[in-house]
């Protein structure tokens, strides 16, 4: 197998933990994987260190200020090596990574969920199915967080490359208002609606709850497909992101198999639907049978004396 190189996932110019699950997935192809870390400040690229990767590069540029795929494909397309590229799913790093394909004329496979040798697992359909695949020379793989190991170890030294991009900064609004409220995949409270919550507006309820334990709001695929206004960011299942928070607090939502793949791992789960026979009764640590609008209010004042 050629060369495996990881990008680093960055969150306000921090290297963030699911990077080393990256380079714990980039190691099943065999070898020790470079670790490129985009950034604005070479000092960055320290967070890397202890995460498992071979040899580290810190990839430094102005470009990297505010996140534009072009910008930052042209950037990285500069001085990462040639070989397997591994980056994280989300939203961004899968933009980021199929121009990076495209850049170098190489297959791109998204979402994946297990490599095993050359042999690649994502989801296909909308998640009703899964395909393998056999990489046979240099591909870009997006992974999954919350399904490999993060690594550690390896490397401590840092080498930096200066490269250039060309930002678009009509993507810097949009970059300050996505940062504003955790994403599902990084908090440890999880708090998900589903087409239960009977309109978009009714997730202000979710939110208020969010705020006051602390957790990050989620959607089911239903309420995503139903309602343009719950961005696909928000939900959670096989064709969503992958979680696996202390705590999941599942509302109005059914347990379809794709939502449960997606969350099953969670430590403790609580489901509040107004339907008894509902599938996700069946995996919840904690079930209550009534509307949302019987239990929330309820379950938030609860809440707030315990936080209080």
């Amino acid at each position: 197998m050629t060369q495996t190189i990881v990008i680093a996932e960055m969150n306000n110019n921090a290297v963030h933990p699911s990077t080393a699950e990256l380079v714990s997935a980039a190691k099943t192809f065999g070898g020790e994987p470079t670790l490129v870390v985009p950034c604005t400040d070479a000092s960055h690229a320290s967070g890397a260190q202890g995460m498992g990767a071979g040899s580290i590069i810190a990839a430094k540029s102005a470009a990297f200020t505010h996140y534009d795929a072009s910008a930052w494909a042209t950037a990285l397309d500069a001085v990462v090596p040639q070989g397997t590229i591994i980056t994280s799913a989300s939203p961004q790093s899968k933009d980021m990574a199929a121009r990076l394909a495209a850049r170098r004329n190489i297959a791109v496979v998204q979402d994946a969920v297990s490599i095993e040798g050359s042999n690649i697992t994502s989801p296909v359909y909308s998640g009703k199915a899964m395909q393998t695949v056999a990489a046979t020379g240099p591909v870009v793989i997006s992974v999954r967080s919350n399904v490999f190991a993060a690594a550690t170890g390896g490397a401590g030294d840092v080498t930096v490359i200066d490269t250039d991009g060309d930002v678009a900064t009509s993507v810097q609004e949009f970059m300050a208002r996505a940062s504003e409220r955790l994403d599902v995949s990084e908090a440890n409270i999880v708090i998900s609606g589903g087409r239960g919550m009977g309109s978009p507006e009714n997730f202000a309820h979710l939110e208020a709850v969010a705020d006051t334990i602390g957790a990050a709001v989620g959607a089911s695929r239903a309420a995503v497909d139903t309602w343009e206004a719950i961005p696909h960011a928000m939900q959670v299942g096989q064709t969503g992101k992958t979680v696996n928070p202390n705590l999941y607090i599942a509302v109005g939502i059914s347990g379809a198999i794709q939502h449960l793949a997606g969350m099953r791992s969670s430590k403790y789960i609580v489901a509040i639907n107004k339907d008894a026979d509902a599938p996700i009764f069946q995996h919840a640590d904690y079930g209550i049978v009534a509307t949302w609008e019987e239990a929330l209010p309820v379950l938030h004042e609860s809440l707030k004396g315990m936080m209080g």
